[in-house]
């Protein structure tokens, strides 16, 4: 697989493409300054992303739709370079709402379409107005739906879901993998038993080899495997760096040496809805 920073796509089972690497634009509306992500996108794509991966409960998919805007308004892109995902909420997963809530992505984004949509997590909650429904004790108020779709998957070195990875390469399906540098150390959602990913002294090794840092190690990894990454930040040396993957490769015996970091453990469980009946992260992939 020749991989550039200009052409880094992989084929769909539908006949469209989705690049490699693409910008993660989740980030706590609680403590990330307005602005910041629409900044952020336009970096991006200034940098050369084409692949941009959002959501409606991020609170900021007005700012990323901003930033597409400009830069086509600038010339710098056209519409159809830009991949972007979008995903459908919990307490939207009855197939009478799916459409609805996808139109209203589209009047936030100002865009007319999206280039995928998908099922954010697979445990509904109540359906309504609150993001996260809740009864009189504070509980989330959970929801049966029956699901038939493909929603994204963690997927790094400390999680390299060989079994799963080998079943889509079998059905032709694509895998696009959350969390490709580990994740936050927030103990409320986030497995922190787990040793950070970026510390990782194999990482580290094979990026001195490449004078790359082990960010740029773990995703080069990634997509060698033809597996999608969608890093997040919001910093731009950091949105610069994690582009810079396209001028190394890794060698076969490098590959394996970082497979071989697998430990079989998640970093992101969710585990304050472990209870919910479609509660996924206990199976085996």
């Amino acid at each position: 697989m020749n991989l550039t920073a200009e052409s880094h796509r992989v084929p769909l089972n539908d006949g469209n493409s989705i690049p490699l690497l693409g910008l993660g634009t989740y980030a706590d509306p609680q403590k990330t300054p307005k602005g910041s992500c629409m900044e952020s996108v336009k970096i991006a794509i200034d940098t050369g992303y084409r692949h941009i991966d959002g959501a409606f409960v991020y609170y900021n998919e007005h700012e990323v739709g901003q930033a597409i805007r400009e830069k086509i308004a600038e010339g710098r892109i056209k519409r159809e370079d830009i991949f972007y995902c979008g995903k459908l909420w919990n307490t939207c997963h009855p197939p009478e709402l799916v459409r609805p809530t996808l139109e209203k992505t589209l009047k936030i984004l100002q865009l007319d379409y999206v280039d995928l949509y998908i099922i954010e997590l697979p445990m509904a909650f109540k359906p309504g107005d609150a993001i996260y429904p809740k009864d009189e004790n504070g509980k989330i108020i959970y929801h049966k739906t029956d699901l038939c779709a493909t929603w994204e998957v963690e997927c790094h070195p400390y999680f390299t879901q060989p079994k799963l990875l080998e079943f889509c390469r079998q059905h032709d399906i694509i895998i696009v993998g959350y969390s490709p540098l580990g994740t936050s150390r927030d103990e409320t959602w986030v497995n922190v038993s787990s040793p950070p990913l970026l510390k990782d002294p194999v990482l580290n090794a094979i990026g001195k080899k490449y004078n790359k840092t082990a960010a740029q190690v773990a995703l080069r990894f990634s997509i060698q495997r033809g597996v999608v990454v969608i890093p997040k930040s919001f910093n731009p040396q950091r949105i610069r760096e994690n582009f810079q993957i396209f001028d190394f490769s890794l060698t076969e015996k490098e590959m394996k040496e970082i497979e071989a970091l697998n430990k079989n453990v998640r970093y992101v469980e969710l585990l304050m809805w472990r209870d919910h009946p479609e509660y996924p992260f206990s199976d085996e992939y």
